[in-house]
């Protein structure tokens, strides 16, 4: 009997940390849809909590989303080649290699898509592998001093060891 209630808790435990981290999912694609609405993120996309960071509200949203994608980065570059013109955003420069680049502008905004392969031992046996996605939106207002280090000494900083 105290096996099987060990063996009860356990997996109540570890379920339950399953559903923890699929309600974060679930809460941050409410929070980048509606910061981030009019930019497409690949809906297979898992975002990763500690990179991450969204600053701002409405057309004044500026940081990153990391992404992990099951798709591939040719994959993602087909995704983000037709989803992005449909909502507006242009594409300014691209880099298309083992590591894609790709940069987009819209009404005063840049966003800077990369995508790597995802590696790892997975993906070594499959030999299917996903994509890292990271995602850097920037809003023309974010930096309003040029030169905010402009007035410092590095000589008189202190000494970090």
């Amino acid at each position: 009997m105290k096996k099987i209630l060990s063996i009860t808790l356990i997996l109540t435990f570890f379920s339950s940390c399953a559903l923890f981290v699929n309600e974060y999912q679930v809460n941050q694609r409410k929070i980048i849809a509606y910061l981030l609405s009019d930019f497409p993120i690949p809906k297979n996309s898992e975002i990763i909590k500690d990179p991450t960071v969204v600053l701002g509200t409405g057309n004044a949203v500026s940081g990153r989303i990391v992404l992990e994608s099951g798709y591939s980065p040719a994959e993602n570059l087909i995704f983000y080649g037709n989803a992005t013109p449909e909502t507006g955003w242009e594409l300014l420069s691209s880099k298309v290699a083992e590591e894609i680049s790709l940069v987009y502008g819209k009404e005063g905004r840049f966003a800077t898509i990369y995508i790597t392969p995802t590696t790892g031992l997975g993906q070594f046996f499959s030999g299917d592998y996903g994509s890292d996605i990271v995602i850097s939106v920037v809003h023309p207002d974010a930096i309003a001093d040029q030169l905010p280090y402009a007035g410092l000494n590095y000589d008189d900083l202190p000494n970090i060891d």
